[in-house]
């Protein structure tokens, strides 16, 4: 009776080589799998912020991203890429590779707004993006340049009213969050005022400061500066409760138009498919960014209100934003096509 190669008999030496050297290989091949996850990062990761530099989202994004990379052990490098209300930094990372090396600091702009804002939208909030963590949330804030006549709300409109379609305000962008703030106040408000669209907050803020434009809707982080110092004069914040930051500054509920509320948030993405694992390592090394006492001082101060989640939570609050503001945005009849 024969046996096979790996019978008692046909147990040779050669065969017991070959059977070991398989064994051999399989072992170092899923180490070198679960090696390649757990020496996640190897290189920099590269956070785009899709909004110019100088920004709300480009000033969180680089106080996170310093101490993100301190606890990775490798840099995590800013890179602006700002169009397109956001979506053209969006979209470089919907097409990146699911490695976790190309992330996104996204917005409600482009996680909750583009959906509704474009016929045929260059990417999906939901199925392009894993969800990372939600990091903060912050106020809007109405201001003037200095030099403008309007000394609060009330008597903003009642210009506004008096000259109507005469005077402008500056966003960062059209169909952004703070373009939205604007077309609901004009609304609520009962009046007419121009939008002005900036390729971010920056450019839009040394405009106004500069008296090209003599209103801003914008965040209330990327202002701050320009406020204490005396380059704008802030009228109120756009949220239910007043800012920390500002405690004298009244809400617009306060300042007398009723049922006004926006807000915008920051939250971190990697492209759809990225390995559970690299999620994990990115989550955990932005909740601990946003507990270190200097990364929390810094955002508190410039009004923001820190949040840090799991992936399963900003994968939540994305659905419910993109819910919420559909509405919104048909009724306006807003569209960027």
């Amino acid at each position: 009776m024969e046996e096979g190669e790996f019978g008692m008999r046909g147990f040779t030496r050669r065969t017991a080589t070959k059977l070991l050297g398989a064994i051999l290989l399989a072992g170092s091949a899923g180490t070198g799998i679960g090696h390649a996850q757990s020496a996640f990062p190897e290189k920099p990761v590269t956070l785009v912020v899709p909004f110019a530099p100088g920004g709300s989202t480009d000033l969180v994004a680089r106080v996170v991203a310093k101490k993100m990379g301190d606890i990775l052990g490798q840099q995590v490098l800013v890179d602006n890429k700002a169009g397109a209300g956001g979506n053209l930094g969006a979209s470089v990372v919907a097409k990146a590779a699911p490695d976790g090396y190309t992330i996104l600091m996204g917005t409600i702009a482009t996680h909750a707004l583009s959906a509704s804002l474009y016929s045929k939208p260059p990417f999906d909030p939901v199925k392009d993006f894993a969800p990372v963590s939600w990091l903060i949330t912050v106020p809007n804030v109405l201001a003037v340049n200095p030099e403008f006549p309007a000394k609060d709300v009330k008597e903003l409109i009642a210009l506004l009213k008096e000259k109507p379609g005469e005077y402008t305000y500056a966003s960062s962008g059209n169909g952004t969050p703070l373009h939205l703030s604007g077309e609901l106040f004009a609304k609520l408000a009962g009046v007419e005022i121009i939008h002005v669209p900036y390729q971010g907050s920056g450019p839009a803020l040394v405009d106004v400061i500069g008296g090209q434009v003599p209103i801003i809707f914008d965040n209330l982080p990327s202002a701050t500066e320009p406020i204490r110092a005396g380059q704008l004069r802030a009228l109120a914040v756009t949220t239910k409760e007043r800012a920390a930051n500002f405690p004298d500054l009244p809400t617009m509920k306060e300042a007398g138009v009723s049922g006004y509320e926006t807000n915008t948030w920051n939250a971190l993405f990697a492209p759809a498919g990225t390995p559970p694992e690299v999620i994990a390592k990115l989550n955990a090394a932005a909740n601990e960014a946003l507990k270190d006492e200097a990364v929390a001082n810094r955002l508190k101060e410039s009004g923001a209100v820190i949040v840090g989640s799991s992936p399963e939570v900003l994968g939540e609050h994305v659905a419910a934003e993109v819910a919420r503001w559909r509405p919104v945005i048909e009724e306006a009849g807003i569209k960027m096509d």
